[in-house]
């Protein structure tokens, strides 16, 4: 199963990830930050196991941004 990690500590809150996949994320009225929703935390990263049918789309998050703090394994 592939999975989604975002390196939150780095986001600079420019509201793509939430526009291409609202499903999977918010972003924060306190830091105005993206939160990954559901995740597992590590420290600052984040990590959600993602199946075959969001692959493609979370790929196409994490290529869009512009930080590349976005990562699917």
């Amino acid at each position: 199963m592939a999975k989604i990690i975002h390196y939150r500590n780095k986001c600079i809150g420019c509201n793509i990830c939430f526009e291409l996949q609202p499903e999977f994320w918010r972003m924060s009225m306190k830091d105005g930050k993206a939160n990954l929703l559901r995740a597992a935390a590590k420290k600052d990263v984040f990590i959600l196991p993602v199946g075959e049918s969001h692959l493609q789309q979370s790929h196409e998050v994490a290529k869009a941004c512009p930080v590349n703090i976005i990562k699917v394994i």
